[in-house]
């Protein structure tokens, strides 16, 4: 699948394209706005997202980014992954699974939560330590430590695991080579894989 530059054009490059247009015109029904974000349909109101749509190989759906707040009361929901604390999922595998009313309801209560502030906060990152091979490394090349002070903690966090897991020194110094470019253009360890 290309990258999409619309939403019309990441619904008409799915299987699941009738569906995926059903759950479309569900959401646009209310005030939140629509655009593609990390490759995907995206829905927010005031610039705070309040839920995706997707489809996998065998399901589509929807994903609200605080859905740890929603009722539930009809059961709908599941947990994305054990580590997304707010995110929850609304799968289908057919457009006949696809309940109008069911959705509608628990899109309005999204959009009302978020009205209310309730959000999962981003927890503060503790302070980074910086392994001893990375220290050495800015201490002889000033740009790479100016280039990573401002990465995000989040992404300064990533790089620094990603050497201080390295089980030998030649794996250290590989790992290293690997980093420095990206560090230097600013993009984080995982960045590709999100974004994909």
């Amino acid at each position: 699948m290309k990258k999409p530059s619309s939403v019309e054009e990441y619904i008409e490059q799915s299987h699941f394209k009738e569906a995926l247009n059903v759950l479309r015109s569900i959401i646009i029904s209310t005030d939140l706005e629509e655009h593609i974000k990390w490759n995907i349909p995206v829905y927010s109101i005031h610039g705070k997202n309040i839920l995706g749509i997707g489809a996998h190989k065998n399901h589509f759906g929807i994903w609200f980014f605080n859905g740890v707040f929603l009722k539930d009361e009809q059961n709908l929901l599941v947990t994305a992954q054990e580590k997304t604390k707010g995110l929850r999922q609304m799968r289908f595998e057919s457009i006949n699974d696809i309940n109008k009313k069911s959705v509608l309801v628990y899109v309005k209560e999204a959009i009302e939560n978020q009205k209310f502030g309730k959000e999962i906060k981003p927890e503060k990152t503790t302070s980074v330590v910086i392994p001893k091979a990375l220290k050495n490394l800015f201490q002889s090349d000033a740009a790479m430590q100016t280039s990573f002070k401002m990465l995000t903690p989040y992404k300064q966090k990533e790089y620094c695991e990603y050497i201080e897991t390295a089980k030998r020194d030649v794996t250290v110094i590989s790992r290293l080579e690997k980093i420095k470019p990206m560090i230097l253009t600013g993009i984080g360890l995982n960045d590709k894989y999100k974004n994909g």
